[in-house]
């Protein structure tokens, strides 16, 4: 794959993380943890979904399950190095299946379902 097209398809992830990230803080900052998580479980695959139909309607280098794979692993490494170590010192988030691991399985999922219905 090349460069142009790896650098493309890691902007998308990006940008979903970056609006996971803006949910999960604008909604620490208006109400409860717990609210926040919920909101976030329930934004985080709207998010991708709305970023996979982008990527598969423009560029679509990967297929569906690539994509998928490759949005979640750069959202886990981001939550790793730029949320735990970062910014809350700490791994606690990855014990919150709220928090973490049901919208990573939600980001996959949506991102995986766009791409094949895209694709046809």
């Amino acid at each position: 794959m090349p460069m142009d097209q790896v650098a493309i398809t890691l902007v998308h992830a990006v940008v979903g993380w970056a609006l996971c990230g803006a949910t999960m803080g604008i909604g620490l900052a208006r109400t409860s943890l717990k609210r926040a998580l919920v909101i976030h479980a329930v934004a985080a695959p709207v998010i991708f979904g709305a970023i996979a139909a982008v990527y598969f309607t423009f560029f679509g280098y990967l297929g569906p399950l690539a994509t998928a794979t490759g949005f979640v692993a750069v959202v886990i490494a981001l939550d790793v190095v730029v949320v735990a170590l970062v910014i809350q010192r700490d791994f606690a988030m990855f014990r919150s299946v709220l928090g973490t691991w049901l919208p990573f399985a939600l980001i996959a999922l949506s991102t995986y379902l766009i791409g094949r219905l895209t694709r046809g």
